[in-house]
């Protein structure tokens, strides 16, 4: 198709329902009435910003037998998203500016959302030694999120000159918190279900006293800090108090943390094993309540794909991870629109708006107006769709399969191309 055409009868987010024209990559009308050479019907949608995934697991280079750039693009784009910041934990990890620069041009290559890598905060993930930071910031692939995802950065003096040097270029450090001397063979939330199934229990303090050091170091080297992947109530409460007292962080939290508890561990299905783990029904009621007030930023999906071995086994021996591009809108759309507690406009906060604004992502999360560039998500609210093993992603490790969600994404469209139309996968478009 061409690259100039009229999205008729949309409705903007919690707004009126009008036209919209794309020419080239921009929007360059929002009107009724609009008419171009192409137009399609795009009456019963919801129009969002392109959706923005701060926290996806692309695994190349190293693990492309579980996910590519290209897949896990491709999966992206089903999934409603424009962009995603793809992260460290490769292999060679991305720790250096060849390879981020590396994972920037495969998603170029790919076509089908900006790809934004996230370098390692220290080398190897080990830990122990400053990574280049300064030097990926640099680079072409300009990074401005760097964290150690999969590893906490455990040292508090590392963290801090971490802290301290990302100043320098506006970026932002993305914390993994657990710390690792009380999770040591951890399996499970630690809780009553831990204690009757006999698994090695996973503390939320753990997760609590990280985030309670990382934000007080933030506000003492006046810098920014983000909390990967939120899943306590008491997680919650430190954010919460870090914000009132003006400190500089910003905190995410999946899918799977809104709408799963640590009862399905009972199955002793793999699929379940996830970290942080999966908590109880107060910390998910906790975390969608935070969602709603602005406690938390923004949902990211950390998608994580593994492949059939690496979950098909018994639970000790199986890989921590969950897919989630694909049902990351219909989830959020179950807790903020079809609980009747929040509205459209905070869904493209939380999806696309908020972690472009945290990623500094300028030509993303912008808001859907003449002159924008033409990143889209439209959406069917009304449908229900049960969720199949099927999807774009190389892997299958979806805990969602066989779910009823709500919402359905029948257009994506990236910088005017349709990347999925009509609910399927489209040509990128790319020259």
């Amino acid at each position: 198709m061409s690259n100039s055409y009229v999205l008729k009868n949309v409705t903007i987010g919690d707004g009126a329902t009008t036209d919209i024209q794309v020419d080239g990559d921009k929007i360059v009308a929002i009107a009724a009435g609009l008419i171009a050479a192409e137009v399609i019907d795009c009456t019963g949608l919801v129009a969002l910003p392109g959706c923005v995934d701060l926290h996806t697991h692309l695994r190349e280079p190293g693990f492309e037998q579980s996910e590519t750039v290209l897949t896990g693009t491709q999966s992206a784009a089903m999934g409603g998203f424009t962009a995603v910041h793809a992260m460290a934990n490769t292999s060679p990890v991305a720790d250096t500016a060849g390879v981020v620069e590396q994972v920037a041009a495969l998603g170029r290559e790919a076509g089908y959302a900006d790809v934004y890598p996230i370098g390692a905060v220290t080398v190897g993930l080990a830990g122990k030694q400053m990574a280049e930071l300064g030097a990926m910031a640099n680079s072409k692939a300009k990074v401005r999120v760097f964290s150690d995802d999969g590893k906490c950065v455990h040292d508090p003096v590392l963290m801090r000159r971490a802290l301290e040097y990302v100043k320098a270029f506006d970026g932002v450090v993305a914390q993994h918190a657990q710390e690792p001397r009380l999770t040591e063979g951890a399996q499970m939330n630690e809780g009553a279900v831990s204690a009757e199934l006999g698994l090695t229990g996973w503390p939320a303090v753990a997760e609590e006293s990280i985030i309670a050091r990382d934000v007080l170091l933030a506000e003492h080297v006046g810098s920014r800090v983000h909390i990967c992947h939120l899943s306590t109530a008491g997680s919650v409460e430190i954010v919460r108090w870090a914000k009132a007292r003006g400190i500089h962080v910003t905190a995410e939290v999946t899918p799977h943390h809104l709408l799963l508890t640590d009862e399905l561990v009972r199955s002793y299905d793999a699929v379940y094993k996830v970290n942080p783990p999966l908590r109880t029904q107060a910390d998910v009621l906790a975390l969608r309540e935070a969602l709603i007030d602005g406690t938390i930023d923004i949902i990211a999906t950390d998608h994580a794909p593994h492949p059939i071995e690496s979950k098909d086994c018994e639970w000790s021996a199986a890989a921590f991870g969950m897919l989630g591009l694909e049902t990351a809108a219909s989830i959020a759309q179950q807790v903020l629109i079809d609980s009747g507690k929040s509205s459209w406009g905070r869904l493209a906060e939380v999806l696309s708006i908020n972690p472009a604004a945290i990623g500094r992502d300028t030509e993303q999360g912008q808001a859907i107006a003449v002159g924008s560039f033409a990143n889209l998500a439209l959406i069917d609210p009304k449908v229900t769709r049960k969720v199949v093993a099927d999807s774009a992603s190389k892997s299958k490790n979806s805990p969602y399969v066989g779910l009823e969600l709500p919402g359905r994404v029948v257009h994506t469209i990236y910088r005017g191309h349709f990347t999925v139309r009509d609910a399927k996968l489209a040509e990128s478009g790319r020259k």
